[in-house]
C-alpha cells in the first residue's frame, strides 16, 4: 500500500520540540526533580536551573532577570499583563486601548474587565493589512488611559505592527504598552530596550520549545495584581510550583532560535516567497492577506474567491496537508475571521481564509506538493459550488 504523504505547514499553531531542547529538559523530570522553592539540595538544584533560564531569557530580552516572569504560556502571560497591570493602576484611570485583531487572550481579558470591573476601552481601527496607525493610536490616548495592548505580529495574517513608534507615543501620554509577541518570538527582535514596550508575552511552543510554559516581561517598577493567589513564586506575581523542565526547555529553545536566527530566517523567507509566488501562479482568485513586506518571515496567508475555508481544510487534511483557516484557536469556527472583517474583507471572502506557515523542516518539495494539491482541491470545490447553485 502506498504511504500517504504528510506535509505540516502549521508552524504558527505549534512547533515540534527541538531534540536539543528535550535533551536539556530530561534531567529535570527524573533526576533534578526538586521543587525550586525547597531549601534542600534537590530544591536548590531546581532553583539554579530556573534562575539560569531566567538569565538566559533576560539576555535575549536585554532586561533584568527580575523582569522575567514565568507562566504557563502566552495566554496566561497576556492575562497577567493586562489584568494585573490594569488592576494595579485602576486608581489612575480605567481606560484601556486595543485593536480588533488581537489574540483572544488579549481581547477577551479586556472585555471581561469592561463587563465586570468597571473599565472602559477603545478598539482602534486597523488598515487593510491589519496594522495600527501611530497617529490614530496617539490621538486615542486620554488622561484616563493607563494601558494599551497591540499585537506585535498578527497570528492570522502575519503583519508586523510598528511597536517602537507605538511605545514612544504611549509613553509620551504616560500609558503602558503591552504587546503579545507570541508569534514574533524566535523571528523578530525581542530587545525590549529597542522596541520600547513595558510588558511582552511569549510562549515556548511557538519556537520549538515545550507546550505549557511561557514568559512575561514586566518592566521594573510596574506593579501587577496576581491573578492566582498562593505562594511566593515569581516574587508573588504568579503563584504555583515552577515547571522546571518547561522553563529550562523554553530558555534553551529561545537561545537556539536567536543563535541560529539568520539561518532560520533565510530559510523561512525563501520558502515563504516561493509559496506566495506559486499560489499566485497556479490558483486563480487567490489573494495574499496581510502586509506584502512587513510580515513574519515564516508566514503566508490567503483568501480564495468562492471557497469555504473549512471545506478546503478538510480536503487538504485528507491529502495529508496540515494548515489552518485562521489562528489555531479559531479553526473549525464557521464564523468568518474577525481579523479579516476588521481589515475590510466582506464576510464571504473572510470565510475563505487559509494560513500556511513555514518551519525549519519545510522543503521546496513540500511547497510544490501543497500548491499543486491546493489548486486541484480549490478547482473541485468551485465546480461543486457552481453545480449546486444551478
Amino acid at each position: 500500500m502506498k504511504t500517504r504523504r504528510s506535509v505540516y505547514l502549521d508552524y504558527s499553531a505549534t512547533t515540534p520540540t527541538d531534540p536539543r531542547v528535550l535533551e536539556a529538559m530530561l534531567p529535570y523530570f527524573t533526576e533534578a526533580y526538586g521543587n525550586a522553592l525547597s531549601i534542600h539540595g534537590f530544591g536548590r538544584k531546581a532553583e539554579t536551573a530556573v534562575e539560569n533560564a531566567r538569565e538566559t531569557i533576560a539576555r535575549i530580552f536585554n532586561c533584568k532577570p527580575s523582569e522575567v516572569i514565568f507562566t504557563s504560556g502566552g495566554s496566561e502571560s497576556d492575562n497577567l499583563a493586562i489584568r494585573g497591570a490594569g488592576l494595579a493602576r485602576r486608581e489612575a484611570g480605567r481606560h484601556l486601548v486595543t485593536t480588533p485583531v488581537e489574540h483572544s487572550a488579549v481581547s477577551k481579558t479586556i472585555y471581561q474587565m469592561v463587563e465586570l470591573m468597571d473599565f472602559t476601552h477603545t478598539v482602534l481601527p486597523v488598515d487593510q493589512y491589519s496594522m495600527v496607525d501611530v497617529g490614530v493610536f496617539a490621538n486615542t490616548l486620554t488622561a484616563e488611559t493607563t494601558l494599551a495592548s497591540v499585537i506585535y505580529a498578527n497570528n492570522e495574517v502575519g503583519s508586523i505592527n510598528p511597536i517602537p513608534e507605538l511605545a514612544e507615543a504611549a509613553h509620551a501620554a504616560g500609558v503602558l504598552l503591552h504587546t503579545d509577541a507570541v508569534q514574533a518570538a524566535g523571528q523578530l527582535n525581542l530587545n525590549v530596550q529597542e522596541i520600547g514596550v513595558d510588558l511582552l508575552s511569549i510562549s515556548a511552543h511557538k519556537f520549538y520549545g515545550p507546550k505549557g510554559v511561557g514568559a512575561l516581561y514586566c518592566r521594573d517598577g510596574i506593579d501587577l495584581i496576581a491573578h492566582n493567589a498562593g505562594g511566593s513564586h515569581e516574587d508573588y506575581r504568579r503563584a504555583g510550583t515552577h515547571n522546571t523542565p518547561g522553563i529550562v526547555g523554553m530558555a534553551k529553545a529561545l537561545e537556539l532560535a536567536y543563535a541560529e536566527h539568520d539561518q532560520r530566517i533565510a530559510h523561512y523567507n525563501q520558502l515563504r516567497e516561493l509559496l506566495i509566488d506559486q499560489v499566485a501562479s497556479h490558483i486563480p482568485g487567490a489573494a495574499l492577506t496581510g502586509h506584502p513586506e512587513q510580515r513574519l518571515p515564516s508566514h503566508a496567508s490567503f483568501v480564495f474567491d468562492g471557497v469555504d475555508s473549512n471545506q478546503l481544510l478538510m480536503h487538504l487534511d485528507m491529502k495529508g496537508i496540515a494548515v489552518s483557516s485562521a489562528s489555531a484557536c479559531k479553526t473549525g469556527n464557521p464564523e468568518p475571521s474577525g481579523v479579516l472583517l476588521a481589515m475590510g474583507y466582506d464576510r464571504e471572502l473572510a470565510a475563505s481564509s487559509l494560513r500556511l506557515s513555514i518551519g525549519q523542516h519545510t522543503t521546496e518539495d513540500d511547497i510544490h506538493y501543497t500548491v499543486t494539491t491546493m489548486a486541484d482541491v480549490i478547482k473541485t470545490l468551485r465546480q461543486l459550488k457552481e453545480t449546486l447553485s444551478l
